[in-house]
């Protein structure tokens, strides 16, 4: 990985970012669990916690996630990968504007992000980590973009921002949204063995689990979720986990009545588990500060 690759200079930099007060950032860090070494349950701090660290993407090699940066009282993110190797974290942006959301593209090759550009406006971008390529919109009118997740067939789903927030579905050669749910949450994920999209959304004062199906085209609910969780992730196609304040509780889509506490993180986070991201017997997770 050429993580000196994506740099400052690439072609909206030369317009600049209003940066935003640092005191409207929340604080909070990104902790690592390793579940079943010899010694049980270990668990290690990725960042520190004087900052805005979130939106952890778990890998084999290492962790990507969004880290506020700081000069002297104004603040922007950029996008940043903790490496296992070195146990060191590299800046991956570096630039005058702010990044949110890393997420692999499906070739692997590179990094999508959400860019809030010097206009206001969140547009997805992609981050090439092995070629020279400059970074490029992805799509140049959809917009304002929160949150996404890739599918199988070089399509997405994303959420935009608005009254309500909705779920928009569309493949990368339409370049056109098509609203399939509304009122959702902020997790997003595609689920290869349901050959869909999961996330949450409240119907009818309820929060739901759901999945949407590019190729049916239909929306289906799979189990609630408890009353405001947002967060969740797979550890694998059919089991699903969640925090409430800092345990974290596990649920099957095949057998959705039976819900079970699966770690208490209360010895290393005192307040509130959010973001969640689960890969090969590691658990990423973000505390509140």
């Amino acid at each position: 990985m050429k993580l000196t690759l994506i740099r400052q200079g690439f072609a909206i930099t030369a317009l600049l970012l209003p940066f935003f007060a640092s005191s409207a950032m929340p604080k909070s860090e990104i902790l690592l669990a390793t579940l079943n070494t010899e010694y049980g349950l270990q668990v290690s701090r990725i960042t520190s916690g004087d900052r805005y660290n979130n939106q952890p993407l778990l890998t084999e090699k290492g962790i990507y996630f969004t880290q506020e940066v700081q000069e002297q009282t104004l603040s922007q993110t950029d996008l940043v990968f903790y490496s296992f190797a070195d146990q060191q974290s590299y800046n991956l942006t570096n630039s005058a504007v702010s990044e949110y959301s890393p997420t692999l593209t499906p070739s692997g090759d590179a990094l999508s992000a959400i860019v809030v550009e010097a206009s206001g406006q969140q547009k997805l971008w992609q981050y090439p980590l092995e070629s020279n390529e400059q970074p490029r919109r992805i799509f140049e009118w959809i917009e304002p973009v929160g949150y996404h997740a890739w599918g199988r067939d070089n399509d997405v789903v994303m959420f935009i921002l608005g009254e309500p927030h909705t779920l928009q579905y569309t493949k990368v050669a339409a370049a056109k949204g098509n609203v399939v749910a509304k009122d959702i949450g902020r997790t997003l994920t595609f689920n290869t063995t349901l050959s869909a999209f999961t996330f949450s959304y409240n119907k009818e004062g309820k929060n739901w689990l759901a999945s949407y199906s590019p190729s049916t085209q239909a929306v289906s609910d799979i189990f609630r979720l408890p009353e405001n969780v947002q967060y969740y992730a797979f550890i694998n196609d059919d089991v699903v986990i969640y925090s409430l304040h800092n345990r974290i509780y596990k649920r099957s889509i095949s057998e959705p009545g039976s819900v079970s506490l699966w770690l208490d993180l209360t010895p290393y986070c005192s307040t509130q588990i959010t973001r969640l991201s689960y890969n090969n017997e590691q658990l990423a997770f973000v505390c509140s500060k």
